[in-house]
């Protein structure tokens, strides 16, 4: 089906993109605006599929698709532009650290064809803080389905809680009567006689600006029949009629179907509590091409020297690692710079690498010792040496042509002056079939995406490729590489962002150029920036586009972040070699020369943080208070002031030492679960440091050493322990 999606928030002064979904590149789509506020005189171009709709009046738009299937209809709530979120760029993707647009939608109490909560819809500032955030829930109770919201103000606003507005609104593509629904403050009930196959409900907090939209689902499910399930009812099979399901009689017998409720914006539970480890795939095997080691299950002559074999050698080493999903860079064919995002051809794996069968081969090894796989997906580009790009560089006729973006000089529209790519054009439908057509191909041999660049992608896009995968395996996951991190790319298109605010702080503090305690501003960032309540993080130190954390930032600095990423919350990342000490970025791994200290700190921490439930997803997280005296056996590798001295390395490289007072070199928290509490301390100082920890009191045996760390003056912590909490 053609239809777009679902409804879509924006601000006035932001604008959104509108695109039929499964494009056929030779129909023609059109767009009109159906029914707008009265004061609104914006208008659609004519005869373009793809459009950006700019609302100039706050209010409900109905916007129509005229498509080869049917006429869509899609619902577009535009909110005054003083409640657009803080940085908010609508829908004008493709653009550095720039969000899209933000989806679902509302409609106010009043107007036709929609259900809100409290409020009208129009709301002034209260004054003081920022985005709110929203997290839905959903129940089947008796005849009912409910959904209820829970709605928090940003945390610096003085907005109460009871003051935040919550609306709702119905997807435009199911069957569910609209004037049944009751609608109570922050509740909504519909009768499940009023829904045919599926209801989807969408919703906003709404106080000094709009949260990031939640979304619940009530699917119907066949249950036994006498199962006494009290929400099972009886419905007949539904024909469609314009957007939505109706019910029929017409031969197919009545079956007893209770309802399934699902939060599609959750993550998948398996991807929540992993360890995941990316692969520079050119590199990751080391340069010894002629291992011993024979792969397991077997593989042909002709496969056993492939990149693939020689990484599937290593599988064994990575699951005694306790790693659980791989993230491998590109495997696509390629102009063949060794990183793999210049893409030639999107259906067909890098020859240098091996071949379809060596990588299947590859996934289902992975998969036999219960790791997933992650396939890094380059949609925003090709490369230059792409044939279409060929054909049409300088070739106005060319078929391809419209294919691409070009500036006016008749040069590839491209980010930072890259010169080996060339950026799609998401307006041209014969784009976006082809990179569809890839994701189907690619999405049957892999558990996930880990997806480039998704800042440059249009929303549009990634929310159609989102609902595309899940509809087939809604475990399937979605990791966006978005710089900085955009929270509405939580809304129906990402499970699992990278907390590059984490990332940039860990390297500050690792530097001496910010104080520890930083670590928990930047976690704490997340809720202040508007992500909601269920969005993941990954949480890491270094990827194949960054200079080594231990070559940055020095040994000492380096045991303290591999703490960090192992006990703060979020998913932590491992960068091919990290745990072996590796310094060149995308050398070949230097396996003989691996830091044996480097590897057993990194072992004990993730056997640490798998057997501590606090220290995953669901722990809590709390600032600790301490106090910091000088090891007095390290008196010479501080100031006079009990500071840390800063240096290098004989090759020019941080050491990690620091000007700053010793307690801006430590930072300690506490993470806690189920009545179980741990308080974990970190040291980015380059001598050992004696805690006092305040308002706590901990058995001083650290539970990543198994040694106790108390002295008569407190807990001497050299790079990271971690305490049970008395």
């Amino acid at each position: 089906m053609n239809h777009p999606g679902p409804p879509r928030f924006v601000a006035v002064g932001d604008a959104v993109q509108l695109a039929p979904r499964d494009p056929d590149p030779a129909a023609t789509y059109e767009w009109w605006i159906r029914s707008a506020p009265a004061s609104s005189t914006t208008e659609l171009p004519g005869g373009k599929p793809v459009v950006e709709f700019a609302p100039d009046a706050p209010g409900v738009y109905e916007l129509e698709l005229r498509a080869p299937d049917r006429t869509h209809t899609l619902t577009v709530r535009a909110f005054p532009g003083e409640l657009a979120p803080v940085g908010s760029r609508g829908g004008r993707s493709g653009q550095s650290g720039v969000s899209g647009h933000q989806s679902g939608s509302a409609r106010p109490v009043g107007e036709s064809g929609g259900v809100s909560g409290s409020g009208s819809g129009t709301h002034a500032r209260s004054g003081g803080g920022g985005r709110p955030r929203l997290q839905l829930y959903g129940a089947v109770e008796g005849d009912e389905l409910v959904v209820r919201a829970d709605p928090q103000p940003h945390p610096e606003s003085d907005t109460d809680r009871d003051e935040v507005v919550v609306e709702f609104l119905m997807d435009d593509r199911d069957d569910v009567d609209e004037d049944v629904i009751d609608v109570e403050g922050w509740e909504l009930r519909i009768p499940t006689s009023a829904v045919g196959h599926r209801v989807r409900v969408h919703a906003v907090a709404v106080a000094d600006a709009y949260s990031v939209p939640d979304t619940i689902e009530f699917s119907r499910e066949a249950v036994p029949d006498g199962s006494g399930d009290e929400s099972a009812l009886t419905v007949s099979t539904g024909t469609k009629t314009g957007d939505r399901e109706s019910e029929t009689t017409d031969a197919t017998p009545a079956e007893k179907t209770g309802f399934e409720v699902v939060r599609p914006n959750d993550p998948p539970e398996w991807a929540r509590d992993i360890t995941l480890y990316e692969i520079y795939v050119r590199g990751f095997a080391g340069d010894d091409a002629d291992e011993a080691d024979s792969i397991e299950g077997g593989a042909s002559d002709a496969s056993a020297d492939s990149v693939f074999a020689r990484i599937e050698r290593r599988l064994d080493y990575l699951a005694d690692l306790g790693v659980d999903c791989l993230w491998l860079t590109p495997v696509l064919e390629n102009d063949h710079a060794p990183h793999g995002y210049n893409i030639t051809d999107f259906f067909a794996i890098a020859e240098d690498l091996g071949d379809r069968e060596d990588y299947e081969r590859f996934v289902d090894a992975a998969h036999d010792r219960g790791m997933a796989v992650l396939f890094d997906l380059v949609l925003n580009h090709s490369a230059r040496d792409h044939p279409f790009f060929q054909d049409a560089y300088g070739n106005p006729d060319s078929a391809y042509y419209e294919w691409y973006d070009w500036q006016e000089n008749g040069e590839p529209e491209t980010y930072f002056e890259w010169e080996y790519i060339a950026n799609w054009n998401f307006e041209n439908l014969a784009v976006r079939r082809h990179l569809l057509d890839a994701v189907d191909e690619w999405f049957e041999v892999a558990d996930g995406f880990r997806c480039d660049m998704a800042w440059a992608v249009p929303d549009t896009f990634w929310k159609e490729l989102r609902d595309r995968v899940k509809s087939r395996d809604p475990e399937f996951l979605l990791l966006d590489e978005t710089i900085p991190y955009i929270p509405d790319f939580h809304d129906g298109m990402f499970d699992v962002h990278f907390d590059t605010t984490l990332y940039f702080t860990l390297r500050q503090v690792g530097r001496g150029d910010a104080p520890a305690g930083s670590i928990l501003d930047a976690i704490e960032q997340r809720a202040e920036v508007g992500f909601p309540p269920h969005a993941a993080f990954m949480v890491y130190l270094e990827n194949h586009d960054e200079t080594r954390y231990v070559v940055e930032c020095g040994d000492d600095a380096a045991m303290a972040a591999a703490g960090a990423i192992c006990t703060l919350p979020g998913i932590p990342m491992l960068y091919g070699g990290q745990e072996l000490g590796q310094r060149g970025r995308r050398d070949a791994l230097a396996w003989d020369d691996a830091r044996e200290d480097f590897h057993a700190h990194y072992s004990r921490l993730l056997d640490l943080r798998s057997s501590v439930d606090a220290l995953g997803p669901d722990g809590s997280i709390s600032r600790v208070e301490y106090e910091v005296g000088v090891d007095e056996g390290n008196a010479d590798d501080a100031g006079a002031d009990g500071s840390n001295t800063g240096g290098t390395d004989a090759d020019g490289s941080n050491t990690g030492g620091s000007d700053a007072d010793d307690t801006d070199r430590i930072v300690a928290f506490r993470r806690a679960l189920d009545g179980d509490a741990y308080v974990c301390v970190l040291n980015f100082g380059t001598a050992p440091a004696t805690v006092t920890l305040s308002d706590v009191d901990v058995d001083p045996t650290d539970l990543v050493t198994d040694t106790s760390l108390a002295t008569a003056a407190g807990l001497e912590v050299d790079h990271v322990a971690v305490f049970e909490a008395q």
